[in-house]
C-alpha cells in the first residue's frame, strides 16, 4: 500500500485528486489542509477506511513535521497554497510564507524516504506572454508578482534538492482549471453565481484578454497518469486547456447555457495580474492523458446539470 500525502487537500483540485486516489484500495492517503482557504465540506464523502484528515498549517515546521515524520510518506502532492487573484495581491507577505512550507516539505520528504513529490506550479510564472504556445523549456519565466515567484522558487528548490540529495520530483503548471467544488472566487464560478441570480457579470478592462479553460477531471486524471505510470520524473509539464478564449465570449456561453437575463459590464482594468493571453503547449499532457480533453461547453453543462452554484 502507497502512503500518500496532499498538502491543501481541502481545496478545489486537492480533494478532487484525494477522491480518486482514495477510490484505489491500494492508496493509504492523508490530506492535510488549514482551512484557510480549503472547505472541510471539499473533503471526500463517500466512506472509506483508506484515507485521512488532518488540519494543518504546512507553513508551521512542528505541525508539518509531527505527521511527516510519523507516516513516512511514499509520496507527497504538495497542492497547499494561497490562492486567487485578489487574494493573493492583498496579502503578498502570507503569499512569500508558502516558500517556508515548500522548505519544511522538501527537507522532511528527503529524510523520510518520500520517492517522489508532485507539485502545483502555474502558468502565473510566465506572465505576460512572449511566446504562445506557452512552452516549458522555451518560454521565459518573467513575472514579478508574489504568487507566481514562490511557484518559481518552489521549482527551484525541487530542481536543488533533486541534484543535491536524489530527490525525485514532478511540477505541474496549472493553467486555469474549473469544476465542481471551485470556490466563488475564480472566474467561471464567479459567472455562474452571477448568471443564476441574473445579476450583471462584471469584467476587468475590455474582455478581450484570453485564457484557455481545462476541466478538473482532465486536470486530475493527467497528473494520476504521471503518477501511475512513472512519466514526467524530474520533469516540468503544462496541465490546461486547448481552445483559446475571450473573456467575452465565456460570459456570454455562461450567460446562453444556463437562460440567464444577465447582462455584461465593465471595470477598468487591473493594475496587474491580468496578463492579455495565456494559453499552454499541452502537448504532453494530451499525450500521456491519451484521450480528448473535455470542451469547455461540455464541463460547464456539467456543473450547470448538477445545480452547482445555484442559490449562492
Amino acid at each position: 500500500m502507497y502512503k500518500i500525502l496532499i498538502t491543501g487537500g481541502a481545496g478545489f483540485i486537492g480533494s478532487a485528486l484525494a477522491e480518486k486516489l482514495i477510490a484505489d484500495k491500494n492508496n493509504y492517503v492523508v490530506i492535510v489542509d488549514d482551512l484557510s482557504t480549503g472547505d472541510i465540506g471539499k473533503l471526500p464523502q463517500t466512506p472509506r477506511d483508506n484515507w485521512k484528515f488532518i488540519k494543518c498549517d504546512v507553513n508551521d515546521y512542528r505541525d508539518i513535521s509531527e505527521i511527516m515524520l510519523g507516516f513516512k510518506f511514499d509520496y507527497v502532492f504538495h497542492y497547499a497554497a494561497v490562492v486567487g487573484v485578489k487574494r493573493t495581491q492583498e496579502f503578498p507577505v502570507k503569499v512569500l510564507r508558502d516558500i517556508e512550507g515548500i522548505k519544511y516539505i522538501l527537507g522532511l520528504s528527503k529524510n523520510t524516504g518520500v520517492k517522489r513529490v508532485f507539485f502545483s506550479s502555474s502558468s502565473e510564472i510566465y506572465g505576460e506572454p512572449v511566446e504562445i504556445p506557452q512552452n516549458v523549456y522555451t518560454t521565459p519565466l518573467n513575472s514579478r508578482l508574489p504568487y507566481a515567484i514562490v511557484k518559481n522558487v518552489g521549482e527551484a528548490f525541487l530542481r536543488s534538492y533533486c541534484r543535491e540529495y536524489d530527490l525525485s520530483y514532478t511540477i505541474f503548471r496549472f493553467f486555469n482549471t474549473y469544476g465542481p467544488k471551485q470556490s466563488i472566487d475564480f472566474v467561471i464560478s464567479k459567472f455562474l453565481v452571477k448568471a443564476f441570480n441574473n445579476d450583471d457579470i462584471t469584467i476587468y478592462g475590455d474582455g478581450e484578454q484570453t485564457r484557455t479553460f481545462c476541466y478538473v477531471d482532465d486536470n486530475v486524471d493527467s497528473t494520476l497518469k504521471a503518477f501511475y505510470e512513472g512519466k514526467i520524473i524530474n520533469d516540468v509539464i503544462n496541465i490546461g486547456g486547448s481552445r483559446e478564449i475571450t473573456i467575452n465570449e465565456l460570459a456570454q456561453t455562461v450567460i446562453e447555457l444556463t437562460g440567464s437575463k444577465s447582462q455584461i459590464k465593465y471595470l477598468p482594468p487591473l493594475e496587474e495580474g491580468d496578463m492579455k493571453r495565456r494559453r499552454p503547449d499541452n502537448t504532453e499532457m494530451k499525450r500521456i492523458l491519451g484521450r480528448d480533453l473535455i470542451p469547455l461547453r461540455e464541463g460547464l453543462k456539467k456543473i450547470i446539470k448538477n445545480g452547482l452554484y445555484e442559490n449562492l
